[in-house]
């Protein structure tokens, strides 16, 4: 199963824009929607198959505001390296990936909780 994360990441110009992550596989759009439609064009048939983590925009137990504030620094950065062709440094690709990871596990975590809450 092929998982995807969609961030919402703040622009320079106030506004936010969202970027889907899937393994070495990314895109973005102006909504979370757009994002993820543009990601699965990249997707083969046998990464049909998905889960998909739209990033809670508060900061919680599971994801802090220090964690939201250093992946959106790292989005930003990641964004501003692709447009010039290069890469990020490999510290902070290692990091920006464990970012996601991270808030990937927490999503899961929202959701395990929430299905507590609901007795399903």
């Amino acid at each position: 199963m092929t998982k995807i994360a969609i961030l919402p990441v703040s622009t320079n110009r106030g506004s936010i824009s969202y970027y889907a992550v899937a393994g070495d596989k990314h895109s973005k759009g102006r909504t979370a929607g757009e994002a993820l439609d543009a990601l699965t064009a990249q997707l083969s048939r046998d990464e049909a198959g998905m889960l998909i983590i739209i990033q809670n925009l508060h900061p919680d137990r599971f994801f802090n505001a220090d964690q939201q504030q250093r992946l959106a620094g790292l989005m930003d950065r990641w964004h501003a390296a692709r447009d010039r062709g290069a890469m990020l440094p490999t510290d902070e690709q290692s990091e920006l990936e464990e970012l996601v990871e991270a808030e990937l596990h927490a999503a899961a975590d929202r959701a395990a909780e929430l299905a507590d809450e609901l007795g399903l």
